[in-house]
């Protein structure tokens, strides 16, 4: 196998203060929480901005500026930047993409449209297409990230048609309200329809985190924890960091004899430049 890559989702779009103190809201406690996730283990950095007003996602670029800036002095860790904006809040294409001016390593490529308790996650073709051609543009490799087969089957075609790259790289989300469940057999399903040069890691929502980032760590997948998905240590115990469920990954890892991924050797196992 190779080694354990270990992303982190450092704040998301929608937790709150009220949900948890322990969220990142600021760029700089942005930053700083991913810098210590980083130290923790994690090599690659997912990065949300948050609105100074309302708290909520946005796709301000001069924000992402501010974290990615700090993230790039401090660190050798990969960056990865959203271009989703908000379930439910439906940004224009060029908002949603402008975050790829910075140039970060990786962005995500949301491969289709779902259901959320906020709404419709929108993801429609024209965007899809276009995000892709100014990540090819910009020379930034996309995360692929499927909450169903049928956003499989999306990238599958995009893949066959040149839209996207070669060698993809996916992440599976899954345990959210309306996606697929976070079991072993709808894992094992998405990984048999990837080509043989992909590469693949999982998002276990909430109480799903822990056990479907060990089963992707066992099987020679790789593994995404963070805030951004999950609040808590364990039942009735919230997270305390990122830098927390980071740490609890590594040393699971090492339990299993699954040497974890350095950013170089991420960059190796991802095909970055």
């Amino acid at each position: 196998m190779d080694e354990l890559i270990i992303t982190v989702g450092i704040t998301g779009s929608r937790i709150t203060r009220e949900q948890t103190a322990a969220i990142p809201i600021t760029p700089a406690e942005i930053a700083a929480s991913g810098i210590e996730a980083w130290r923790a283990g994690a090599s690659v950095l997912h990065v949300h901005v948050r609105d100074p007003l309302t708290q909520l996602g946005t796709q301000d670029v001069e924000l992402f500026r501010q974290v990615v800036d700090r993230l790039r002095a401090e660190t050798d860790a990969i960056v990865c930047l959203t271009t989703s904006g908000i379930p439910g809040r439906n940004f224009s294409t060029e908002e949603r993409i402008a975050p790829l001016g910075l140039r970060p390593d990786m962005a995500s490529f949301d491969a289709g449209s779902v259901n959320t308790p906020a709404g419709v996650f929108l993801n429609e073709p024209d965007f899809l297409e276009a995000l892709a051609a100014e990540a090819r543009l910009r020379g930034v490799k996309l995360e692929l990230e499927c909450f169903d087969t049928g956003m499989v089957a999306t990238c599958l075609r995009y893949l066959e048609q040149g839209v996207l790259d070669h060698p993809p790289h996916f992440q599976f989300v899954l345990g959210t309200a309306y996606g697929m469940p976070a079991t072993a057999a709808a894992l094992l399903h998405l990984t048999g329809m990837l080509p043989t040069d992909a590469t693949w890691s999982v998002i276990g929502i909430g109480r799903a985190q822990l056990p479907m980032t060990t089963l992707a760590t066992i099987i020679g997948g790789h593994a995404r924890v963070g805030l951004e998905d999950n609040l808590y240590y364990r039942k009735g115990e919230p997270a305390e960091s990122n830098a927390q469920l980071v740490e609890r990954t590594v040393r699971i890892a090492g339990e299993l004899g699954r040497p974890v991924a350095t950013p170089a050797e991420a960059r190796r196992i991802l095909s970055l430049s």
